[in-house]
């Protein structure tokens, strides 16, 4: 029996945020039903995404000939599941614009500047505790036109993949310093106090002297902690 499918998640963004104005037009009309994976579905290439994706890419700065321009920082972190305990061999991809908020893709077309030492995407894979960490460049706002004069907060990227590419989840980092949170209809899609778990912590610890501002951010998969997730989309 296919029953009516409920979000576990009380801080998961809604799939019609009325506000977020592309939601409107794909939100579903009928009520969603949940369709019980097989286990084709969540068993796969566990503890081989190494071997097959290649090796990883932690730094995102050192991809190109010369230094990409902007702020470096270090970004670590734990993925945990519901009874907080480290979830190993996770891969986590991360994308993002550059310092100047611009995106390499062809639907990114505002006057900011491109940098041609930044892509920035990369990959890392947690360790036997769960354990990421990656190095980037802190990107900049951007107008995304959802209503007038919007802009995006600073923000990263995440896709984690578990056993198999059928566990992926996405979700978004933040700064806790961007005044744009408080205004911008995608993070504010989660409501309170979920929303603070999107925004990563200045770390003195994980900060490298004299190269790198250091933030914290922990995954939390499921439970009374659970990092929101978002539904795939093509908005930034």
């Amino acid at each position: 029996m296919i029953l009516p499918y409920r979000r576990e998640d009380a801080g998961a963004p809604p799939s019609l945020h009325a506000d977020y104005r592309s939601t409107v037009l794909r939100a579903p009309r009928l009520a969603p039903l949940a369709i019980p994976a097989t286990l084709t579905e969540v068993t796969g290439p566990d503890h081989a995404w190494a071997r097959l994706m290649g090796p990883t890419m932690a730094d995102l700065t050192v991809q190109h000939r010369g230094e990409p321009q902007g702020q470096r920082i270090v970004v670590a972190g734990l993925v945990l599941d519901e009874q907080a305990r480290p979830v190993p061999d996770t891969v986590i991809e991360i994308w993002q614009a550059n310092a100047a908020g611009r995106y390499i893709h062809s639907r990114d077309d505002w006057p900011a500047p491109l940098d041609p030492n930044f892509t920035g995407v990369g990959r890392v894979i947690t360790d036997a505790e769960g354990r990421y960490r990656f190095v980037s460049i802190r990107p900049g706002a951007y107008p995304w036109g959802n209503h007038k004069n919007a802009w995006r907060p600073a923000h990263i990227h995440l896709s984690l993949l578990g056993p198999a590419f059928a566990t992926r989840l996405v979700t978004q980092m933040y700064f806790p310093d961007d005044p744009l949170i408080e205004i911008d209809p995608i993070a504010n899609a989660v409501p309170m106090p979920y929303r603070q778990r999107l925004v990563a912590r200045f770390d003195i610890g994980t900060t490298v002297p004299n190269w790198a501002l250091g933030y914290r951010f922990d995954i939390v998969l499921k439970g009374r902690d659970q990092t929101p997730f978002e539904e795939e989309h093509d908005d930034h």
